[in-house]
């Protein structure tokens, strides 16, 4: 699909302007839905339940996990619920819609807006009440953080935990973009999306605890490692700077991945118009 090269400076005004209405719209019909919230506040209650149950049983019969101490593991635990909560919220909904545009061939409504449609289809959808995993994950980082009573360095830990949770959330989404870009080649994607949220499930534990071959795949062919265990070390004071050079690198090639993956779909694209 071409695209005059004049009105490239209007696309790019009015992305922000088509992603911020995207965004509002997404989160008043969430906002109509209230009861919504109690469900999920009661799913999250369960699940975060669960995994503190399956931290006391470890820590019941042993003081430490792969060098990890119970404190450090449970701001594991915080980040893993804060990441969930992020990619539920702002990244799934939309990714699951791009699946089903591709599938019915409704993309041409996002190829046809005066911006760009990456970050169109990225922006589309909001689950506004899965934000609430967030809210759980940071209570529960809180809590290990006063466990840890380590504020030696607060400011540094701080800024890099931010700085790498954003890193690991932006990483987050570009394996889920690839992974909904496939749907352009192949018409059963949601096998794939559901073996992720298995591979997921994992990172609730640090990934240097698996053995060797699971931890290179849970840090280099499913970023699990650089979105959680990454951002853990930083507030436990556990990082190093060849683990931030390394994680910078690797969202760099995986937005240039993602990138590529959604505009060689394109390609194969026809759409309903065709």
């Amino acid at each position: 699909m071409s695209r005059d090269p004049a009105s490239a400076p209007f696309r790019r005004a009015g992305t922000h302007q088509l992603a911020w209405s995207f965004l509002r719209v997404g989160a008043m019909n969430e906002l109509q839905y209230r009861s919504n919230f109690f469900l999920q506040l009661l799913q999250s209650v369960l699940t975060l339940g669960a995994g503190l149950v399956g931290l006391a049983v470890v820590f019941g019969r042993t003081t430490e996990l792969g060098g990890w101490s119970r404190a450090e593991l449970l701001a594991v635990m915080g980040v893993f619920t804060m990441v969930g909560g992020i990619a539920n919220t702002f990244v799934v909904p939309n990714m699951q819609q791009l699946v089903n545009d591709i599938q019915r061939g409704t993309l041409d409504y996002a190829l046809t807006k005066p911006a760009d449609a990456q970050t169109l289809v990225s922006v589309r959808q909001v689950s506004i009440w899965q934000s609430v995993d967030i809210v759980a994950g940071f209570v529960v980082l809180v809590v290990a953080l006063v466990q840890l009573d380590d504020g030696s360095d607060a400011l540094r830990r701080a800024l890099s935990f931010v700085g790498l949770l954003v890193l690991g959330s932006w990483m987050i989404y570009c394996f889920w973009m690839m992974l909904a870009s496939s749907a352009f080649w192949f018409t059963r994607v949601d096998e794939m999306q559901e073996l992720f949220q298995g591979l997921f499930r994992s990172g609730q534990y640090p990934v240097r605890i698996y053995p060797t071959w699971m931890r290179f795949g849970l840090t280099f062919l499913v970023p699990i490692g650089f979105a959680v265990t990454v951002p853990a070390e930083a507030v436990s004071g556990r990082l190093t700077g060849a683990t931030v050079l390394i994680a910078l690198a690797a969202a760099v090639l995986l937005g240039v991945a993602s990138r590529w993956c959604w505009r060689r779909g394109l390609r194969r694209y026809g759409g309903a118009s065709s």
